[in-house]
C-alpha cells in the first residue's frame, strides 16, 4: 500500500511540475504547426509569382518546411525543459561526417540552385561548354543534361558549369554568319557586290536587321578579300549558314565571277 502511495505521490508531483509545461508545449505545437502551414502557402504563392523554376521552388519550400519544423522541435523541448547539449552533439557531428562524405555533391547541388535562380542558360538553349556543344534538354539540381547536334547524350555536374566559361549560342536569338572571299582584280567590286546582295536577298532565313554587309577586307598583289557579315536565327544556325554557302556559290558561278581568269 505504501508502494501505491509512493506512485501516486510521485505521479502527482509530476503533473503538478510538468501538466503545465506540457499543454503549453502542445498548443505551441498546433499553432506552431498552423503558423508553417501559412508560411509555407505564403512562399510558394512569392515562388510562383516570380517565375521560379520547379526544381527551385520545390527545393526551397522543402527546405525551409523542415528547418522551420527543427526549430518548432527546438522550442518545444525549451518548453519542456529538456537539455539540448547532448542533442546538439550529436546533430553537429552527424552534419560534420555528412558534409565530408557529400563535398562534391553538395557542390554539384549548390551550383545546381544557382543555375536555376541565376538562369545563365535555360531548356532549349544551344550552349558551349567542357567543350561540348548542344541543346540544354535538362537542368536538375545536380546535373544539366546536353543533347549534342549529333544526337549524343552528355551529362555535365552543375559544378563544373558555375565555375567555368559557358557559351550561350541562342541567347540572343540571332547570330552572324561571317563569309570571306577572294576575287581577281579583272572583277570589279561592284558587280561582286551586287551579285551576293541579290543572292541574299532571295534567301528567306536571313534577317533584315541587322543589316547585310559587304566590304573589302584585304588587298593582296593578285587578289583582293571581301568580307560578308549576315544575320540569321540562332536555332538552325549550321543549316542557314550551309545554304547561305551553297546559294552563294551558285550566284556566284551564274555571275561569272568564280573561276574567271
Amino acid at each position: 500500500m505504501n508502494y501505491l502511495q509512493k506512485f501516486y505521490d510521485q505521479a502527482f508531483h509530476w503533473v503538478i511540475t510538468f501538466g503545465p509545461k506540457l499543454i503549453v508545449a502542445i498548443i505551441a505545437l498546433i499553432i506552431g504547426q498552423w503558423i508553417l502551414r501559412i508560411l509555407n502557402r505564403w512562399l510558394k504563392g512569392v515562388m510562383e509569382t516570380r517565375n521560379f523554376s520547379p526544381s527551385v521552388r520545390m527545393f526551397l519550400a522543402n527546405l525551409v518546411a523542415v528547418t522551420l519544423q527543427v526549430l518548432l522541435i527546438i522550442l518545444l523541448m525549451q518548453i519542456l525543459g529538456l537539455g539540448m547539449s547532448i542533442f546538439t552533439v550529436i546533430i553537429g557531428g552527424i552534419s560534420v561526417a555528412a558534409g565530408l562524405a557529400l563535398s562534391g555533391t553538395m557542390q554539384n547541388f549548390a551550383s545546381g540552385v544557382l543555375i536555376l535562380l541565376l538562369k545563365p542558360y535555360k531548356v532549349g538553349d544551344n550552349i558551349v561548354t567542357q567543350s561540348q556543344e548542344g541543346m540544354v534538354s535538362s537542368i536538375q539540381l545536380f546535373y544539366t543534361v546536353i543533347l549534342t547536334f549529333d544526337n549524343k547524350t552528355v551529362i555535365v555536374p552543375n559544378s563544373k558549369l558555375s565555375n567555368e566559361i559557358i557559351l550561350n549560342l541562342s541567347r540572343q536569338g540571332k547570330r552572324r554568319v561571317d563569309i570571306e572571299l577572294k576575287f581577281k582584280y579583272n572583277n570589279e567590286f561592284e558587280k561582286v557586290k551586287e551579285i551576293i546582295t541579290s543572292c541574299f536577298s532571295s534567301i528567306g532565313s536571313i534577317l533584315k536587321e541587322p543589316a547585310l554587309r559587304i566590304g573589302v577586307s584585304k588587298l593582296d598583289t593578285d587578289n583582293y578579300s571581301v568580307l560578308i557579315n549576315t544575320w540569321i536565327p540562332a536555332h538552325g544556325f549550321e543549316d542557314g549558314r550551309l545554304l547561305i554557302n551553297e546559294k552563294l556559290m551558285t550566284a556566284l558561278k551564274k555571275g561569272g565571277v568564280i573561276g574567271s581568269s
